[in-house]
């Protein structure tokens, strides 16, 4: 008997193909670094750049320590390297930091419907609200969407 994989992985990943993931990756200890212009600017022209190599950045919110997102890809595509290549220029905006700035690794969930999708990104949405940041969520400067991503 092996030992592999679920026979019905397959299945599920072939329903999302490419798979759409919502990702939440932190700053260590929670330090407050992120929601400023620098790390703005690195992200969009990462997801820019991620772009011209078939992978799309679609939604994201910066929130002082943490950055909610939703990505997808080619065939090819590595949600763990992508994201290592995002933390490290977001890094590299904050002071020129290199390391010790982000938690080990990051969340990821793969999104199985357009509901899920919705109701992650309203939560998503309204973070900045729920931390006191902005009276709405249209007002928190530090957000956006590089890629319409189909999420049906």
């Amino acid at each position: 008997m092996s030992l592999g994989k679920p026979p019905r992985l397959d299945q599920v990943f072939q329903k999302y193909d490419p798979p759409v993931y919502f990702v939440t990756l932190c700053t260590n200890s929670r330090r407050q670094l992120l929601g400023n212009d620098a790390v703005h600017s690195e992200v969009v022209e990462y997801g820019c750049e991620s772009a011209r190599r078939g992978i799309a950045l679609g939604r994201y919110v910066i929130l002082p320590d943490h950055i909610h997102l939703f990505a997808t890809g080619d065939v090819d595509f590595d949600l763990g390297r992508w994201i290592r290549g995002l933390k490290r220029v977001v890094a590299a905006a904050v002071s020129g930091c290199r390391s010790g700035l982000w938690q080990r690794g990051f969340f990821d969930h793969l999104i199985r419907s357009s509901e899920s999708y919705s109701e992650k990104w309203d939560y998503v949405l309204e973070n900045p609200v729920r931390a006191g940041l902005v009276s709405s969520a249209d007002k928190w400067p530090f957000q956006g969407e590089i890629v319409p991503i189909d999420h049906e």
